[in-house]
């Protein structure tokens, strides 16, 4: 247990908990963190000293030499985004050693947050169940896959003209499965996570809900 309060905030791709937890975060000065990016940073990795992803011991290599600055370079950030580094890092995120590598510094983060913040907010897929299972708070955001996949595609197609929403569909599912179905640390809620389905919501609708169910633990 920290002497700090902790948010959890799970969900798959797209389903608005990258959105509601950088806002949470913002609402109530905490440290945040997108976990997926670290994976992301992976697959980045990997792809640029030229391994494949699919390559564990590739895989793994980068993940031990990960250091959280890298997310601070804008050129690296900006490859973290595309489509292309998204499928690479499911593929890698679904490593258990690729986990057990990256899981210390998103442990750290939880315990420490940085810039002297008064608390933490981490999104990605097994924070309530795995990384921070004593958060203060868990949120399982989810949508329909439909939906996430309309609201990805409207993402990167400004990048990516011919990008289809049936592709981006089929990675949505791919991903899910992935994600469920993997055997260190699969997606699923919490037992004590509120589940919030974001597919009929605004963004400001959604973030009124989180907001409601996580200062309704912090008074507790």
């Amino acid at each position: 247990m920290t002497d700090h309060p902790i948010i959890a905030v799970d969900g798959p791709a797209a389903s608005g908990k990258g959105t509601l937890a950088r806002k949470l975060a913002a609402h109530f000065d905490f440290a945040y963190l997108d976990t997926g990016a670290l994976y992301r940073a992976v697959a980045v990795s990997v792809m640029a000293a030229g391994g494949k992803v699919d390559n564990e011991a590739d895989a793994v290599a980068a993940a031990k030499r990960f250091d959280m600055a890298q997310l601070a370079d804008s050129d690296f950030a900006a490859r973290l985004r595309t489509a292309e580094t998204g499928r690479a890092a499911s593929v890698a995120a679904a490593m258990p050693d690729v986990r057990a590598a990256i899981i210390l510094a998103q442990r750290q983060f939880a315990d420490t947050p940085p810039a002297g913040k008064k608390g933490a907010v981490l999104d990605g897929r097994d924070i309530g169940t795995n990384i921070c299972p004593d958060a203060v708070a868990k949120l399982f955001i989810t949508a329909r896959p439909d939906i996430r996949a309309q609201r990805r595609w409207q993402e990167l197609k400004a990048d990516d003209a011919e990008l289809s929403l049936a592709t981006v569909l089929n990675d949505i599912e791919q991903r899910d499965a992935r994600d469920a179905g993997r055997a260190a640390a699969p997606m699923r809620q919490a037992a004590d996570a509120h589940l919030l389905d974001t597919s009929d919501l605004s963004i400001e609708e959604a973030f009124a809900a989180a907001l409601a169910l996580v200062e309704e633990k912090l008074n507790r």
